[in-house]
């Protein structure tokens, strides 16, 4: 073994010897021997404490004494009829009879209404409109071309009044959020028997009041062209 290797084993041993110095000096040894037989037990000792035990005390309730006097009441059994509310019983709707027309002929409506439209007074707005299932059935809601109805409807809800070829008058609800026709609209489709592709020409003549034109998609069925008037 060479001399580097005796200094430096020389060395280590050294410092083992002063650092062991150091730790009795500081009495290190006695103390962790004594942290060892101190240690806790295993057992805490919140769990081996007893549980409380609560006492109930009857306390006599303080009575007035006029009451206390009467005798106790006797409470009779009474039978309350129950009140029921019938429910609402809405039968299911017949769609066996809806009209549905075929692309050339909701296309040959709008023409013919278009015709129409073009001979119209310029001073009364107008616009067409070519119906849904969900306009002549079911909801019966009809919406308006927004921007119609922002640039020529008032801003709050109201009546519009339709007025049809013969001159009959229909108050429908007019709801400016949602910009379409509600209540009254289905009465004025079901009296006039209105059908998927038929075309319908609104011509408002006053801010809440149109006249109203209305062209068949099904040639059979009666058409407004042959005795509409302006």
């Amino acid at each position: 073994m060479g001399i580097a290797n005796l200094s430096y084993e020389e060395c280590r041993h050294k410092r083992v010897q002063e650092n062991k110095k150091r730790m009795e000096a500081l009495n290190l040894p006695l103390l962790s021997q004594a942290l060892l037989h101190s240690s806790p037990s295993k057992s805490s000792p919140s769990k081996l404490a007893k549980p409380r035990v609560t006492q109930k005390q009857l306390v006599v309730v303080r009575r007035s004494s006029r009451i206390a006097k009467q005798s106790a009441p006797v409470y009779a059994e009474v039978v309350v009829n129950r009140v029921v509310i019938p429910r609402r019983i809405s039968n299911a709707r017949d769609l066996s009879n809806r009209i549905y027309s075929s692309d050339e002929a909701r296309k040959n409506a709008f023409e013919r209404a278009g015709r129409l439209q073009s001979g119209l007074e310029t001073n009364y707005p107008n616009f067409i409109r070519s119906m849904l299932p969900s306009h002549v059935s079911g909801g019966f809601w009809l919406g308006l071309p927004s921007h119609f109805c922002k640039t020529h409807l008032p801003n709050r809800d109201g009546i519009v009044t339709l007025i049809d070829e013969d001159g009959d008058e229909y108050p429908t609800v007019y709801l400016a959020r949602k910009t379409g026709l509600s209540g009254g609209w289905k009465g004025f489709s079901v009296a006039h028997k209105l059908a998927d592709g038929d075309a319908v020409i609104f011509q408002f003549i006053k801010p809440t009041t149109c006249k109203v034109y209305i062209f068949r998609a099904n040639s059979s069925r009666k058409d407004s062209e042959s005795n509409m008037t302006d």
